[in-house]
């Protein structure tokens, strides 16, 4: 049985909801010892900002930032798509804790044994 699992988030400011579920669904997938990357694309990148996640608060769950530290602190990955990123001129000295910039090539490698996936 495979050990691993992928969320795709495209999202942030603009869907609050999506990017809550992610994380929320990411932190339950590292709770179940699987070992669990969040790739953020698209608009999705924003949230690897330190500060950005800050004012993201969907009623019914815990704030985003708070997901984004749990899922971290728990041994979540955050893989931060490159060409994104670049495109839309993020600061590389302000990430949050557990995220790293990646080409595709680095997801592609994690999910190369067929890795379930979920998409936000």
């Amino acid at each position: 049985m495979n050990n691993r699992f992928v969320i795709s988030l495209t999202c942030a400011k603009e869907n609050p909801d999506r990017a809550t579920v992610a994380f929320v669904v990411a932190t339950a997938a590292v709770a179940s010892e699987q070992e669990t990357v969040v790739f953020l694309s698209i608009e999705g990148v924003r949230l690897c900002q330190a500060g950005y996640a800050d004012s993201i608060h969907e009623e019914g769950f815990a704030p985003l930032k708070e997901l984004m530290t749990n899922f971290a602190a728990a041994g979540g990955k955050i893989y931060v798509c490159s060409p994104c990123f670049k495109k839309r001129k993020l600061d590389d000295k302000t990430l949050i804790d557990g995220s790293v910039i990646v080409g595709g090539a680095k997801l592609v490698e994690f999910m190369a044994s067929g890795v379930p996936s979920l998409s936000y």
